[in-house]
């Protein structure tokens, strides 16, 4: 039996008799992540949940939005509130999109195509990783809401330029560059768990591990150590933008510098980003390195971030210090493990009606009106 069988097997038991109850009883994004923390395999949802090293950066990037508070303006009209907002010319319904994570077969047996979905019925944007366990092409086809890829750069730049063509081909919206991975931070529940993936779970986009590679501890690990180019520089930046016309994001920058330098490279968008605590451990928190980088960008490019938001009010306090929207990534991972498709969607929904709630009671009626007024440093 696959463990993607198992997996199906375990949420199909644990919810059956009430499966709508149970997702209106999931009341927050931690909510969904007890209630994925009890159908996933242990290595699996560690491997979803855990941080580099002694996870200071993962527990920081939720701590950081502790350190800013709301600062509410009274007596405006908020009968009706718009959540919606543009990111590269794209309407979608709330400030939030869906981050790029990986292996969501190990969530869900379907993995990406019911996080495609859910992300449409959330009415946002879904970046799909170049680690899916499910085919780009066949992920493009769930929905037409629009989608973007993550892509990283491979060793073998024929496959990296492959991908690409591939990606323009089935329509995806815009190319996100992840450029913090040089080398795979140290995850040390993995390396515990010596954490590999079942043989029935492939990435059809990027090339699996050779199967001669030696296992010293997780697989993943050892897929980067094949994949991964320390050797990277902005040069190699623009050789992805020279292979499509595709607009460009580039992700997981913290320094004001590395903004400006992206920017200059090209980028329309950046994402201010740690990779959620899984890289250099001890580095700055996403929200505090959030400020200068738009500062840096000054406006030529959109600004995005993401690390440790689960709350409408990490929302509202990302777009005041100049986000333009924010990405989650283990919280849609969260309800995929919990209930699929409709998981992702109520994640989205309950985010939606958090951001909804506090804007209401802070005086925004809409997404502009959120501005550096609205939140202060904690004393």
């Amino acid at each position: 039996m696959s463990l993607a069988y198992k997996i199906k097997e375990q949420v199909d038991t644990r919810w059956k008799r009430s499966r709508n109850g149970h997702m209106n009883a999931l009341l927050t994004l931690d909510d969904f992540e007890a209630a994925a923390r009890s159908v996933l395999p242990v290595p699996t949802f560690e491997h979803f949940r855990s941080g580099a090293d002694e996870e200071k950066t993962l527990r920081a990037n939720r701590e950081a939005f502790n350190r800013f508070t709301l600062w509410p303006r009274m007596l405006v009209d908020v009968s009706k509130r718009d959540l919606s907002t543009t990111v590269l010319g794209e309407r979608i319904s709330l400030p939030v999109l869906v981050a790029p994570t990986s292996f969501h077969r190990l969530a869900h047996p379907e993995g990406e195509l019911a996080t495609a979905a859910g992300a449409a019925d959330g009415g946002t944007i879904y970046t799909v990783s170049t680690l899916a366990t499910t085919a780009l092409e066949e992920i493009a086809k769930v929905s037409s809401a629009p989608k973007w890829f993550q892509l990283y750069i491979d060793k073998d730049r024929g496959i990296t330029r492959t991908l690409v063509e591939r990606v323009a081909v089935a329509g995806y919206r815009a190319l996100v560059l992840t450029v913090d991975v040089p080398m795979l931070g140290r995850r040390l529940i993995d390396e515990r768990n010596r954490f590999a993936p079942p043989p029935d779970i492939s990435l059809p986009n990027a090339g699996d591990l050779d199967p001669n590679t030696p296992m010293t501890g997780s697989r993943v690990a050892a897929y980067a150590l094949q994949h991964r180019d320390a050797s990277l520089t902005w040069r190699d930046v623009e050789w992805v933008r020279s292979l499509s016309s595709l607009p460009l994001v580039i992700k997981g920058v913290l320094r004001a510098d590395d903004a400006h330098r992206a920017v200059e490279s090209g980028a329309r968008a950046v994402i201010v980003s740690n990779h959620g605590g899984r890289q250099v451990d001890g580095c700055a928190a996403a929200l505090d390195a959030l400020p200068e980088a738009v500062e840096a960008v000054a406006g030529r490019a959109e600004v995005l971030m993401d690390g440790g938001v689960r709350w409408g009010t990490d929302v509202f306090k990302a777009i005041a210090l100049g986000a333009r929207a924010v990405l989650i990534g283990r919280p849609i991972l969260w309800g995929l493990a919990a209930g699929g498709r409709s998981g992702v969607a109520r994640v989205l929904s309950l985010l939606s009606d958090e951001l909804s709630r506090t804007m209401a009671l802070s005086g925004c009626a809409n997404v502009s009106a959120i501005d550096a007024t609205m939140v202060r440093r904690a004393p």
